[in-house]
């Protein structure tokens, strides 16, 4: 079962469904594994209980309040960010294309800095809810916001198909429970989590899910370094003797330029653009909170990616040739070295390595813990942007009840949450690793485009936004259908028409040049009211002048 660079792109979110495909060698029931995945639901279950008591109005639901510190923040991001995909996908990079694993883990911050600097603190000053808020600060709020919104669900919906897919084969692979069976067990988690507990749970969820994870790592590698008394040229020197030279060396995953730079813009500017991860900026008090929480989350990300490169390479020295992690009937048949479960569990057996059937079990637990915690994310931001921003604000013209939006909002996370499980039910034997992709250059080329030309490009109107946006969403759209993922794995045609697997590059492009397009070439009254709003929106976004919660000197 070979890694695939779409497994690479859920790092903000998602396990693609083809991180466990085909048919799944179930692992022996681990009791320790059982009993701490019901420690888990226990807990976060009775979390939600005390959040519910304490979600009394729309900003309890959507924003805990504005009560959540920076630190505790940054943690909720990281815990939303590190998926199963992250831990198990990139360890198994690592193991199998060993330096390469580097290049890819290192590259998901490269969209941290533009976040930190340009997005997160004018995100928090000018938004309340969603980051529609700001896309439609001073432009046409029903476009704009039906948009924005519809940008949202589409990301949202594409990464729940492929996290719930990927959570299926992952429980029914550790659990032993059967496929259906697991993916209804987190479909109705995950409801049950936003829908009585809103922001404070799902947060709190997620920064349980983030210390379990980054202890966890942090102890298999440890474990690993011991071994070789904490010398990388040991470990490294090791892993050669066990492969050979070649894992040492870059470029067996992305070898030409376009695809490599077409990737670095979709991991960049996805990030950016990506609502479950926006949308956490609002949970705090201010601005300066809102600054924190990207630096203590850049921290986080990079200490855990740093530890999936040390565990690759210590599942490649403990696991490769181990006959009680080989699959023996395989390796009769291929002549090679497979593990049991395909590479992706490679980091599952060095666990069992390193600290036996407890320390499997608890590992095992927190990838259960890992996926709950995104797929309450990415739930929370499709209902908020059914509720706050079609609803609220479309429909009703931000004339709606504080009380009737949030209804609203939890219904939208029921009906999110059976739509799931359907389509997690529906895609089981398909490969949706495409959707990744196509969730990833929707963020990156209708959702950040728009953002972040609102709050730094005076001349944006609602046309070049509307027109702009749109061209940019429907070119990613088109290039993923006519690409070598989708034309030929999925279609089965002999050669794809777009080339390349990656289409960032050209419709993020296509978004930028569509919207100054319409933009300058649009004279219209209400475009020149838009251009003249801009420098008090710039001074708000700047200052913080006038940002509920902002004090203002």
């Amino acid at each position: 079962m070979k890694p695939i660079i779409f497994l690479l792109l859920g790092s903000a979110g998602i396990f693609a469904g083809e991180a466990i495909s085909g048919a799944v060698d179930k692992q022996p029931l681990n009791m320790s594994a059982i009993i701490m995945f019901l420690i888990f639901v226990g807990a976060t279950l009775a979390i939600t209980y005390w959040a519910a008591k304490r979600t009394k109005t729309a900003k309890d639901f959507y924003t805990a309040g504005g009560g959540i510190t920076g630190f505790q923040n940054g943690m909720a991001i990281a815990g939303d960010y590190m998926s199963a995909a992250s831990f198990l996908g990139i360890s198994a990079l690592v193991y199998g294309k060993g330096y390469d694993g580097l290049i890819y883990s290192i590259g998901f911050l490269v969209g941290w800095p533009i976040i930190l600097f340009m997005v997160a603190e004018q995100l928090r000053n000018l938004g309340k809810y969603t980051f529609a808020d700001v896309a439609s600060y001073r432009l046409r709020q029903t476009p704009i916001r039906t948009l924005a919104a519809f940008g949202s669900i589409a990301t949202v919906i594409l990464y729940l198909i492929a996290q719930m897919v990927g959570a299926g084969k992952l429980i029914q692979l550790l659990f032993g429970l059967e496929y259906e069976i697991a993916v209804i067990l987190v479909g109705v988690l995950m409801i049950l989590y936003v829908t009585f507990g809103g922001m404070l749970a799902t947060t709190w969820v997620q920064i349980i899910k983030a210390f379990l994870l980054l202890s966890g790592a942090t102890f298999m590698a440890i474990a690993v370094m011991a071994h070789y008394n904490f010398n990388f040229e040991s470990l490294f020197a090791k892993a050669v003797e066990m492969k050979d030279v070649t894992i040492m060396a870059p470029g067996k995953l992305v070898s030409d330029p376009i695809s490599a730079l077409s990737l670095g813009i979709a991991l960049m500017f996805g990030t950016a653009g990506l609502p479950h991860i926006l949308m956490r900026f609002f949970t705090v008090s201010d601005a300066k909170e809102a600054r924190k929480s990207v630096f203590y989350a850049t921290g986080f990300i990079g200490y855990f990616y740093i530890l999936t490169f040390i565990i690759g390479f210590g599942a490649i020295v403990m696991v490769f040739q181990n006959p009680q992690y080989l699959d023996l009937a395989k390796q009769a048949v291929d002549g090679g070295s497979p593990i049991l479960g395909g590479d992706n569990m490679a980091a599952i057996h060095l666990s069992h390595a390193v600290g036996g059937d407890f320390f499997l079990g608890f590992i095992s637990a927190v990838a259960f813990a890992t996926i709950l915690a995104v797929v309450s994310g990415l739930t929370l931001a499709g209902a908020s942007a059914i509720s706050h921003d079609l609803y609220a604000s479309v429909l009703r013209k931000g004339k709606a009840d504080g009380l009737m939006e949030m209804k609203v909002s939890k219904i939208a996370t029921v009906i999110l949450g059976i739509v799931a499980i359907y389509l997690g039910i529906a895609f089981e034997e398909q490969n949706i690793a495409f959707m990744v992709g196509l969730a990833f250059a929707i963020a990156a080329s209708a959702n950040f485009p728009i953002l972040f030309l609102s709050m730094y490009w005076s001349k944006l109107t609602t046309r070049g936004a509307l027109l702009g946006g749109s061209l940019g969403l429907l070119t990613a759209a088109v290039l993923v259908v006519l690409g070598p993922t989708v034309w030929v794995d999925f279609l089965g045609h002999a050669e794809a028409i777009f080339p390349y697997k990656y289409p960032a590059l050209f419709s993020v492009s296509a978004a930028f040049i569509g919207i100054w397009f319409f933009s300058i070439t649009d004279r219209s009254e209400s475009a020149q009211r838009e251009k003249e709003a801009f420098e008090a929106q710039y001074i708000r976004a700047q200052t913080g002048i006038g940002a509920e919660g902002a004090v203002e000197h």
